[in-house]
Order: C-alpha cells, then sequence, then structure tokens
C-alpha cells in the first residue's frame, strides 16, 4: 500500500466516531429517515429544509419540504414539470398523490406526516 494511501485511510479511520447502538445523539435525532418517504408515506420532523427523491409513479421524482412557524412550503418537481404549495398552520396540502400534513410546527422544528390518496 502507498504513503499517500495508507494515510488517507488511517485519516479517515481516526475521524470516524463509535456510537453504541442504543446510545442517541442530538445529531441522529435531528436528521429524518428521508428515505422512508420514497412512497409517499412516512412521518418526518424537520429542522431545516430538506429534499428527497419520491417514486416516479406520483409524476414527480423531488419533493422539497421548508417551514416557519406559519406554515409549510411544498415544492414538487421531475422531469419538465414543477410545482409549489402552501399552508398554514396545523393544515395539509396534496401534491400529485401525496398529501403533507403538519402535526405539529413551530419556527425551530416541524413534525409532517405524508400519506398517499
Amino acid at each position: 500500500m502507498s504513503g499517500k494511501i495508507r494515510t488517507a485511510a488511517l485519516a479517515v479511520a481516526v475521524s470516524l466516531t463509535i456510537v453504541p447502538a442504543g446510545a442517541t445523539t442530538a445529531f441522529a435525532a435531528a436528521k429524518p429517515n428521508l428515505r422512508a418517504c420514497y412512497d409517499g408515506n412516512c412521518k418526518i420532523s424537520i429542522t431545516r429544509k430538506v429534499s428527497f427523491r419520491i417514486d416516479p409513479g406520483f409524476g414527480i421524482t423531488k419533493l422539497t419540504l421548508s417551514f416557519n412557524a406559519g406554515g409549510v412550503h411544498v415544492k414538487s418537481s421531475g422531469p419538465g414539470v414543477s410545482g409549489s404549495a402552501y399552508f398554514s398552520g396545523s393544515g395539509s396540502v396534496t401534491v400529485n398523490g401525496i398529501t403533507v400534513q403538519a402535526l405539529s410546527l413551530s419556527s425551530r422544528k416541524a413534525v409532517l406526516r405524508l400519506t398517499t390518496s
């Protein structure tokens, strides 16, 4: 193994942090499982704007969700299409058969449920 590769491998190994399986960290709690939303059905907690892939069967391939204390902005996009919607409070909006509903909303965090119709 060359010296550069060995040094790079060592640097990567040193930068890894091992966390016990049962331990929760602030980082782990703040990072939603966006892959679970691919089929249009999930519940996520977000603390910032997020974008994720959606099954192309919905006619779109990506959803972007952002929020503030007043409401939620939903942006959809795909090959040759885009759209956006906003709803306030604990309301909901349906985009291409995917309903986005706010379960709780503050200036720091939004808990959202996505369901298909």
